[in-house]
């Protein structure tokens, strides 16, 4: 990977961006898409929209949300010690013992997630099948109320330590991947487009709060309007053990990213994708949906008259928790097949399905 991309990455995933609280990352992201675009701007949700060719028709949105699941305090008990909700999906088994940071405008502050030893739980305690998140707490080594609210405020986000680990073979591990990739993604297609000659006009938008519901691709269609979406988003990786690929289908990381069939794909613009990589020699993998997809995909094709969809997804391991690992080169790949099909569209492009 291109070094000066390789680096946007690691800002992405080193920097928090919990649902609610994107606007460190959207920063990062508003520098870095500045040179590739005719027009960067703010929504006042929080979405980052980069333009490229707004005279162009049709009008194509790609979406790549930049929010991360997180934690937001909820109390702090005469002791210093931070008793936290959840922001988005987290499974309380990976909880306990890991390092977090909560985050406010004064900085942050490291702590860990505790939990009594295994020497000192009861039996039943042992036994219990399931965590509660409600009963675990932030310990930041305060000695007392005074001193964590010192540096800690109610409703600050707090998320799993930052960090960016690169693997053997070209894997990265770290929190996060799901899903500042997709806004990776999506400003790297800008960037490859250069100066190519476009016919459509391109809206790159790094959305906000689609681990709350979609909410930022939700708003942003709305505003945009376009006749064509695209989202980016990460998808399960099926190659570690134990993974059954007949409930989950097979994808494989290093085999290129997916693209999605399904009622919430238009397969006019499925298609063109398809063909697109078989023609650019742009590795790819078929992606089953059955139903309406837990992504910005679902938001944009149901907005005002409805959206022609596709969704384009990197493959990861062990989603919505601190080590994610993907491949650096499918997200090249799909930020390559993105560009490359954009430069195809025709002013007169018909995404009716017949």
């Amino acid at each position: 990977m291109r070094p000066e991309s390789l680096q946007f990455l690691r800002n992405l995933i080193e920097t928090p961006s919990p649902s609610g609280f994107e606007q460190p990352v959207q920063r990062v992201v508003r520098d870095y898409v500045a040179p590739y675009a005719d027009e960067v701007k703010t929504d006042v949700h929080g979405n980052v929209i980069a333009i490229k060719n707004p005279g162009g028709y049709p009008r194509i949105m790609l979406a790549g949300h930049c929010d991360q699941i997180g934690m937001m305090i909820q109390h702090i008990t005469d002791d210093g010690y931070l008793y936290f909700a959840a922001i988005g999906g987290i499974d309380p088994a990976i909880m306990p013992g890991i390092p977090v940071i909560v985050h406010n405008e004064r900085g942050s502050v490291r702590g860990v997630i505790g939990r009594k030893p295994i020497h000192l739980l009861s039996a039943a305690e042992r036994d219990k099948p399931r965590l509660d998140i409600s009963e675990m707490f932030i310990d930041i080594g305060a000695t007392d109320k005074d001193e964590a609210k010192a540096v800690v405020d109610i409703g600050d986000s707090a998320t799993f330590d930052l960090h960016f680990e690169d693997l053997m073979g070209g894997l990265v591990a770290g929190p996060g991947f799901d899903d500042k990739v997709g806004s990776f993604v999506v400003m790297e297609a800008l960037r490859l487009i250069g100066k190519k000659k476009l016919n459509c006009a391109i809206y790159a938008v790094s959305t906000v709060q689609e681990e709350l519901g979609l909410r930022g691709a939700r708003t942003a269609a709305f505003s945009i309007d376009p006749q064509a979406g695209i989202a980016v988003d990460v998808t399960h990786g099926s190659d570690y053990p134990g993974c059954d690929c007949k409930k989950t289908g097979e994808c494989k990381l290093k085999s290129g990213p997916t693209i999605a069939r399904g009622p919430n794909i238009n397969p006019v613009l499925q298609q063109l994708l398809q063909k697109t990589a078989e023609d650019k020699k742009i590795p790819w993998q078929p992606e089953p949906e059955p139903r309406a997809t837990g992504t910005d995909a679902n938001s944009m094709q149901v907005s005002r008259g409805g959206v022609a969809t596709a969704l384009v997804s990197i493959p990861n391991r062990y989603m919505h928790t601190p080590v994610e690992v993907v491949a650096l080169e499918d997200l090249e790949s799909a930020a390559k097949l993105l560009a490359e099909t954009l430069l195809k569209i025709k002013t007169d492009v018909d995404f009716t399905p017949r």
